[in-house]
């Protein structure tokens, strides 16, 4: 049965080691591993976030900006990382379509479910930015809920580690990684795959959300294909 997915990847990603801005080898990275994807019949939905470019709470922590303001700076830097993605996969030959939470005529189309499941069944790469459109709700939120709206069979969390572990691998050797995790043990630990409000909606929809290591050529393949040695799970 033909899958259908959506990968959710942070604005720190697209950033390089700088923290900033946009690498655009990074985007090429990307897209050739969306390009596999797409080659093998899979349907591809992403959800990108803003964080290398300004974060709404981080734009809000001093009071001089609100966090409603802040917020909606935060989706405006979405969109400029959604363009980004949208151009890259456009530059090795792919279809793609960015839709927005926020009306941008100029930019991309507004989004409307029935049409980005149609540009998904067309083989097509719809890329949502804007996040949810609503302050207070990250591009975590944003991801179980678009994928809950299209249908997906999972949401998968691109992040630059292998899975989720008991504690930061990257500071302990003895970290464990959990190959399986359920939604309650992610809620009630307080496991940071994504923000506790993105579980409880995957929960609700029992969507599995994938978290696997994008930085490791082929893992979206191989993972759509069973392998779990390379990912952690909830659900």
């Amino acid at each position: 049965m033909k899958k259908r997915i959506l990968v959710k990847f942070s604005g720190e990603a697209l950033a390089g080691k700088d923290g900033f801005g946009i690498d655009t080898q990074i985007l090429k990275y990307i897209a050739n591993e969306i390009k596999e994807l797409i080659s093998n019949g899979i349907e591809v939905a992403i959800v990108v976030g803003g964080g290398n470019i300004i974060r709404g709470v981080t734009a809000a922590e001093d009071g001089i900006i609100s966090r409603t303001s802040g917020d909606y700076m935060g989706m405006l830097a979405t969109v400029i990382n959604g363009v980004a993605i949208q151009e890259a996969l456009e530059h090795i030959g792919m279809d793609a379509r960015l839709q927005l939470a926020i009306d941008m005529q100029e930019i991309g189309e507004s989004f409307i479910v029935r049409r980005a499941r149609r540009h998904l069944e067309k083989g097509r790469v719809v890329v949502f930015a804007g996040g949810t459109g609503n302050p207070y709700y990250t591009t975590d939120s944003a991801a179980t809920l678009r994928a809950s709206e299209i249908n997906a069979d999972m949401v998968i969390k691109a992040t630059k580690v292998d899975g989720i572990y008991d504690k930061d691998p990257k500071k302990f050797d003895n970290a464990v990684k959990l190959d399986t995790i359920t939604y309650d043990q992610a809620l009630s630990d307080h496991i940071k795959v994504m923000d506790d409000t993105s579980i409880a909606q995957a929960k609700d929809n029992q969507m599995p959300i994938v978290v696997c290591n994008m930085f490791q050529s082929g893992n979206l393949m191989a993972i759509i294909n069973g392998d779990r040695s390379l990912c952690s799970i909830v659900e």
